[in-house]
Formats: C-alpha cells, structure tokens, sequence
C-alpha cells in the first residue's frame, strides 16, 4: 500500500507540475517535432485518390452536415 501511494504522489506531482506550467506560459501542448506539416506533409497518405474507407466516412460526414444543415433552427 506504501507504494501505491508513493506512485499515486509522484503522479499528482507531476500533474499539478504540468498544470503549473501551462498556467504561467499559456501555451498550448504541442509536440517537438512539428509533426508532418513540418516537412511538407499535408496528410499521412499521399494517393492521389483516397481509398474506399476514407470515401465512406467523407461520404458520411456529408450527408450529416448536409441533415444538420437542412434541419438548423437558427
């Protein structure tokens, strides 16, 4: 049980460390490397058509923007 809550301050620690952080610098989290933008990459598969599965769910993400648009109160 000693050690579950030793871990369980480490942790709290370093959380509320990160918090701190975040707080003074008001910056966002972001990774080192710049991720795929950085090297030109503008997304992960460069084929000149997207596969079956991607057409699916941009045809599904369509037609649910097309149904919250038809049906928008405002």
């Amino acid at each position: 049980m000693q050690v579950f809550l030793i871990t369980f301050v480490v942790f709290l620690l370093v959380v509320l460390g990160m918090a701190i952080g975040y707080i003074v610098k008001k910056k966002t989290i972001s990774g080192s490397c710049g991720g795929l933008g950085s090297i030109g990459i503008e997304k992960e598969c460069d084929c000149p058509e997207p596969c079956d599965n991607r057409k699916k769910k941009m045809a599904a993400e369509e037609a649910r923007r097309k149904m919250l648009e038809e049906n928008r109160i405002l």
